[in-house]
């Protein structure tokens, strides 16, 4: 019976996407998913790549992505051990950029949250659990400081979620021994309400909103858990295990028609997948695999297939949305990565600076084209982000931006 609840959820999937209204700039697309609106875009590259619009260097240490609104590009890097947040025009002019405050040096040193865009204002959350409203001149509105305020436990990479917003509010996850879970107006930073803790610290994790029966429920993931709360009411609806070394969650879970799908690395649980109740009061195993775990690189959904990178085990997978078997493994640019998908294409940023096109396919790694980033220095960490025929690419303190669109 699951299997074809399966099947049905996935034929779904290939209707359109409703989006998440008046955001101005998400984090992975609309639905947090990795999947942007359907564009016009090139279905193969020249040999050196799609043509370089333009480069700005100096936007800083960092892993976070571009903002991109209509015409506006929001970006934070670290400087010395300041964050600042960066602003843009369409053209790569800088307009203005913003002292945050300290960021994280510790490892792996540089901002790790992307801005979210609502209407005027931009919203940041430093490595070291700070929150930031700016708004479009570059003023800082209000900040919160989740170790102050929640005596929160700072994660061993440092705080790295991009915040959610709803309406005329901020979620966000502290991780404290008392408060897992917390709600701000988004205009003043003032406690709407909070989820109690289970003692779970925050686990890089960006949470996002779901609509299953009459309820609006945030999908997160803590420490060791992969837990749903109800958006209205403030309540831990429920919670499953999903533990792995360092309790590293850093991936948005997926969702479609009643089914949740989660990956971590470091080879622990890996991938699964899981039914939630028609009530949205409990969820179930279906199944798992420990191929792909994914570190930080997102997993996608296209055409009831699961497409993402592992990280102990090595390489580019693809599962099977129903019975979570694997169908390949591939490692032709790499073993690891980010990606995304736009237009019927998969695009893919390995951790060794590979850029490739890839063709959605059960059967096989379906290059299209590929080339490799030569702009930039430190790791290619940063998730990728496509607009208006536009691809950014971020690596360390470079924003490169392509133009793909189709001509």
């Amino acid at each position: 019976m699951v299997k074809y609840t399966l099947l049905f959820a996935c034929l779904l999937s290939l209707l359109p996407i409703q989006l998440t209204a008046k955001t101005n700039s998400h984090w992975r697309g609309p639905e947090r998913d990795g999947v942007y609106p359907n564009e016009s875009l090139l279905k193969k590259w020249p040999v050196d790549g799609p043509k370089v619009i333009w480069i700005f260097e100096g936007i800083g240490e960092g892993y976070s992505s571009a903002a991109v609104t209509k015409d506006r590009i929001y970006i934070t890097g670290t400087l010395g051990e300041t964050g600042y947040l960066f602003a843009l025009d369409l053209q790569g002019n800088l307009l203005w950029k913003s002292a945050c405050g300290l960021e994280w040096t510790r490892n792996h040193e540089g901002v790790r949250s992307t801005p979210i865009v609502k209407d005027s204002l931009i919203y940041y959350m430093s490595g070291l659990g700070e929150i930031f409203c700016f708004d479009h001149k570059g003023t800082k509105i209000w900040t919160l400081d989740l170790m102050k305020t929640y005596g929160a436990e700072t994660p061993r990479w440092g705080f790295t979620e991009s915040m959610l917003i709803d309406g005329d509010r901020v979620f966000c996850t502290p991780g404290s021994k008392d408060v897992m879970f917390a709600v701000l107006n988004r205009f003043s930073g003032e406690v709407i309400w909070e989820v109690k803790g289970s003692g779970e610290l925050s686990s890089y994790c960006s949470p996002r909103l779901i609509n299953h029966g009459s309820k609006r429920i945030i999908l997160t993931m803590t420490y060791g858990s992969v837990a749903g709360i109800d958006a209205d009411r403030g309540e831990l609806l429920w919670r499953a295990d999903h533990k792995t070394k360092h309790g590293c969650n850093p991936n948005t879970p997926l969702f479609k028609d009643g089914f949740i799908c989660t990956s971590s690395g470091y080879g622990t649980t890996g991938t699964q997948m899981f039914k939630l109740s028609d009530d949205g009061m409990k969820i179930s195993t279906v199944w798992k695999n420990e191929k792909p775990d994914i570190q930080f690189g997102g997993l996608l959904l296209v055409d009831c297939y699961i497409y993402g990178s592992g990280h102990r085990k090595k390489g580019w997978h693809c599962l099977d949305w129903m019975t979570g078997e694997l169908q390949f493994t591939s490692q032709e640019i790499g073993r690891r990565g980010n990606l995304i998908y736009s237009d019927g294409m998969i695009y893919c940023y390995s951790e060794k600076g590979h850029l490739a096109l890839v063709k959605p396919n059960p059967e096989k790694f379906d290059i299209v084209s590929s080339f490799k980033l030569e702009t930039g220095s430190g790791p290619h960490w940063a998730h990728t982000v496509i607009k208006d025929g536009r691809w950014y690419v971020r690596h360390g303190s470079a924003l490169i931006v392509y133009d793909i669109a189709g001509k």
